[in-house]
């Protein structure tokens, strides 16, 4: 965990003085795609981000809960699926999604983004027409290039037309990254 993220941390802690419980356990990850920023409600994992730990924090903050600290007992088992994605041991991740940070019909594109099989991808065409919007391709593309909880929610699977990434935030590579790993564990 960087120094910043410690510090913000620290601080928020400092000044919540409550029952001892966390709304969200936060912290980061490093895996085969860079580092990953990481929070979890009792819903879910709500951010597997490639942002910056402060903008995620601030996001996380004012749209989820504002007791928010480091949990390891919270943030163990999404590093282990991790770990495990990574290695291509896990084909489908077990961890609960809270989608609290997306909007409703991002909502509804990532749920069926989340059915997407493992190894396997579809195009943006192909979800706007699963979700009944088959001409709204802009609103599907930014929809899954607002996705809260990236690897997870596996939006790297959905790709354009000609079969290349789309606007993936962790980069074109690191898409492509993601579907070799699928690819070799199928």
């Amino acid at each position: 965990m960087s120094g910043d993220l410690e510090a913000l941390l620290r601080v928020t802690s400092d000044t919540y003085r409550g029952d001892g419980q966390l709304d969200v356990a936060f912290g980061t990850y490093d895996g085969a795609v860079g580092q990953l920023v990481l929070a979890v409600t009792a819903r879910g994992i709500v951010a597997c981000s490639y942002e910056e730990e402060h903008v995620v924090f601030e996001r996380v903050s004012e749209r989820v809960g504002r007791r928010i600290g480091a949990d390891a007992r919270r943030l163990d088992p999404v590093r282990r699926e991790l770990d495990a994605y990574f290695s291509g041991r896990l084909r489908a991740f077990s961890t609960r999604v809270d989608l609290t940070l997306a909007t409703p019909f991002a909502r509804t594109v990532l749920q069926k983004t989340m059915a997407v099989p493992y190894g396997t991808t579809t195009t943006v065409g192909q979800i706007g027409e699963l979700i009944g919007r088959p001409r709204a391709l802009r609103a599907v593309g930014n929809a899954l290039s607002a996705n809260p909880v990236r690897v997870v929610v596996p939006c790297h699977r959905v790709v354009r037309d000609d079969g290349e990434p789309g606007d993936y935030a962790g980069g074109a590579d690191a898409a492509r990254r993601l579907l070799t790993i699928e690819r070799r564990g199928a």
